[in-house]
């Protein structure tokens, strides 16, 4: 048995100091010297703050450029349907938030999951046959971002990987990282629409994979997977018993002619926690009210993973109380034409970038199918005096006071984003200082060619 001794030595007016050093020879600790702690300042960051990394306020932050003072500013990067008041919540929707500030009932602490009732109004809102919900199934969050932040947690460990879309919503991997946990990104294909190369996706699984985010309708792409390109994916998660983050934020944000499924009423046996919020459906993402849906069918997540979130949950006590309480009204009382409404104009404003920003040469858009982006591809080989995606833009806003975040902030570089929910005239207005940039610096493949010699 280790024997260990602490000698306390102290006489007069002097505190007693241990002197304790327990020092390891064989089976026997000896007593010795310590030196005593000389106290001096030494606060340090964090590493979780350290390894935070949010790849698109690096490259935004770094982008020194000033707009051209000649032109007033047009901002197609943040995707915030709110910035430009075009887009306004229902009438509906404020008023059931006032009634409930007024009744004074929704002033306290909520359980850190969200009242039960708000759960339940959740889980009555997005139930069917296919994938039935009960209010234990569902956990509210300060926003979509902490319904992904939650998800990730309970399901990964520092050491372990997730697959990510590329391109993809950067929050993925500043969060991840930020745990510890390493990302594999998997490669969408825009000539597919954006379809998943699902080749590609099982080709990255190992023992050491934890989870598979699947992002549908997709931020950056605007693009929405059909029901048999999701039953591919399900299969793929199926076969290498991966569950599903599946980040649903701009379910049913889909344009007319496009179809939306949640994942979970597809799947039989692979679980899913689904993340999903108010944020862009009612176009409130202030309100910061979210949810995780709990799919498991076949109970493989079990008690485990329930109890995980709730323990996580706990952490902070969740999402607005005042919002929470206004939740059944905002769900179950929000006029369908106002749905309607917003996706008639977010198809019309696609449209009209779609169809201004293809006739462009050396531009090559994607048209969407839904969310609130579209992507367009910068024909490099055509603008050879810039290096990148991210020189492009800089430049796009240097000369045209016209701002897309370059897609290297997805992780896919030499595309660039453009945000729909702005008005009619600044898309057009927009496109056409796009269109006037690019044939001021658009070189054909002799000009090109002849550019690259002279280097």
């Amino acid at each position: 048995m280790d024997s260990y001794l602490i000698h306390v030595n102290g006489h007069g007016d002097h505190a007693p100091m241990l002197d304790v050093n327990l020092k390891n020879t064989g089976n026997i600790i000896s007593p010795g010297k310590v030196k005593s702690r000389k106290p001096r300042w030494a606060v340090r960051a964090s590493e979780m703050s350290k390894k935070t990394f949010n790849p698109v306020r690096a490259i935004v932050d770094s982008m020194k450029v000033e707009p051209n003072p000649k032109k007033a500013m047009i901002s197609l990067s943040l995707g915030d349907p709110t910035v430009f008041g075009n887009l306004p919540t229902n009438d509906e929707v404020t008023r059931a938030v006032k009634e409930v500030l007024d009744s004074g009932q929704y002033n306290g602490y909520a359980p850190s999951v969200g009242y039960q009732s708000c759960r339940e109004a959740v889980a009555t809102y997005y139930n069917c046959p296919e994938a039935p919900l009960k209010a234990q199934d569902v956990i509210l969050t300060s926003g979509c971002s902490q319904a992904i932040e939650l998800a990730l947690a309970v399901l990964a460990n520092p050491g372990q990987n997730i697959l990510v879309p590329r391109p993809g919503f950067s929050l993925y991997k500043t969060l991840a990282l930020s745990m510890g946990i390493e990302v594999k990104l998997y490669n969408l294909l825009p000539e597919k629409a954006w379809e998943i190369d699902l080749e590609h996706l099982e080709s990255l699984v190992d023992e050491k994979t934890a989870c598979l985010i699947v992002n549908n309708p997709s931020n950056p792409c605007g693009s929405v997977f059909s029901k048999s390109h999701l039953q591919e994916i399900l299969a793929v998660a199926s076969r290498q018993c991966l569950p599903i983050l599946a980040d649903e934020i701009y379910g049913d944000m889909v344009f007319a002619d496009c179809k939306y499924e949640p994942i979970a009423t597809l799947s039989t046996n692979v679980p899913i926690l689904s993340c999903g919020g108010l944020a862009k459906r009612w176009l409130v993402p202030g309100w910061r009210m979210g949810w995780i849906l709990i799919h498991d069918r076949r109970d493989i997540f079990g008690k485990e993973i329930r109890d995980g979130l709730v323990r996580l949950s706990q952490r902070i006590l969740g999402p607005c109380t005042i919002v929470q309480g206004a939740l059944e009204r905002i769900l179950h009382r929000t006029p369908p034409e106002f749905y309607h409404n917003t996706l008639s104009i977010l198809k019309s404003n696609a449209d009209l970038c779609y169809a201004a920003l293809a006739a462009i040469p050396g531009l090559q858009p994607v048209r969407p199918a839904g969310a609130m982006y579209l992507m367009v591809e910068i024909e490099m080989e055509h603008f050879p005096e810039f290096e990148n995606d991210v020189e492009f833009t800089e430049r796009l806003i240097s000369e045209q006071s016209v701002f897309c975040l370059p897609a290297t902030c997805f992780e896919y570089p030499n595309f660039f984003r453009v945000v729909i929910t702005v008005p009619e005239e600044m898309i057009l207005e927009a496109c056409g200082r796009i269109q006037e940039f690019c044939e001021m610096h658009y070189q054909g493949a002799d000009g090109a060619q002849d550019l690259e010699c002279d280097k």
